[in-house]
């Protein structure tokens, strides 16, 4: 996959008016479905909130959700009551599937301009537009994952996790601040299954929309990479597991067994902090 209008999602781009414009849209749409559609509730909400406008200087952000729906972003945010109307330079990046947002010129100028970067489902770890998403950690922004990967409205426990935001965690200079969050009612809202197997035409009204902002994951990334290398020292990479670049991450050198090492352990922690908040979030 090559970059797809990388150049709609710079902040320059018309002197950030159409940025401005989609995120504004967006906004009013993502209110209008959360809180006048739908009844809503957001808990701890200050946990994001104060992350997103006031957190140190240089440190990036990522956000990990549960995925429900097709519209679990931008309406979740809606649910904060104005969180996507600030600053469109504070607003997220979001990883955006490729066959579903950028399906053509149209729909892939809006989600660029919105700030959403493509991404290959099944396109591995090191796919070309992974590296934006770690540049926009390196500029110290705010970006939100969906880990699962793929929507699920099961209410089952969280599924593995791909490696995704593991790698981009272990890949940024910074350690990111990660926030977990679980949401819940928004397979009610847009289930996938409405009719003739197809998701509705427009978001269903009349459903309880839930939003559990959790506490930042503690890593201790160094000491993770310590016992990667540890554990794989003395695994032999194949021919084909050469193929990944070698990762230097808190002074290592990681070839692709210790990453994968490293990528396992890190999402264990992130599925677990989920699973926790899902658990309560039942209890709301």
């Amino acid at each position: 996959m090559g970059r797809i209008m990388e150049w709609a999602a710079r902040s320059d781009h018309l002197g950030g008016i159409p940025r401005k414009t989609v995120i504004m849209a967006v906004s009013a749409f993502a209110r209008a479905v959360a809180n006048l559609g739908n009844k809503s509730s957001v808990h701890n909400a200050d946990n994001l909130m104060n992350l997103v406008q006031s957190r140190p200087p240089g440190v990036p952000l990522i956000t990990v959700s549960n995925h429900m729906s097709t519209l679990d972003d931008p309406v979740m945010w809606g649910a904060f009551k104005g969180l996507l109307s600030l600053d469109p330079e504070l607003a997220r990046w979001v990883l955006a599937a490729e066959d579903i947002c950028f399906r053509n010129p149209i729909f892939s100028y809006i989600f660029r301009t919105g700030k959403c970067i493509p991404i290959t489902r099944g396109g591995g770890i090191y796919q070309e537009h992974m590296n934006e998403a770690l540049q926009r950690l390196k500029d110290g922004s705010w970006l939100h994952t969906f880990p699962e990967g793929k929507v699920f409205q099961e209410d089952v426990p969280i599924r593995r996790l791909k490696w995704g935001t593991a790698s981009l965690i272990a890949r940024s200079p910074v350690t990111p601040i990660v926030l977990p969050i679980i949401h819940r009612g928004f397979e009610e809202m847009m289930p996938e299954n409405y009719l003739n197997g197809r998701r509705p035409l427009v978001p269903l009204h009349n459903k309880n929309l839930k939003v559990l902002v959790g506490e930042p994951i503690e890593f201790d990334v160094p000491m993770m990479v310590e016992t990667a290398v540890l554990d794989t020292r003395h695994v032999t990479a194949t021919l084909q597991e050469s193929k990944w670049p070698v990762l230097a991450c808190a002074g290592q050198e990681l070839d692709k067994t210790a990453q994968r090492c490293l990528y396992i352990a890190l999402s264990e922690k992130i599925q677990s902090s989920l699973e926790t908040l899902r658990l309560l979030a039942k209890r709301l």
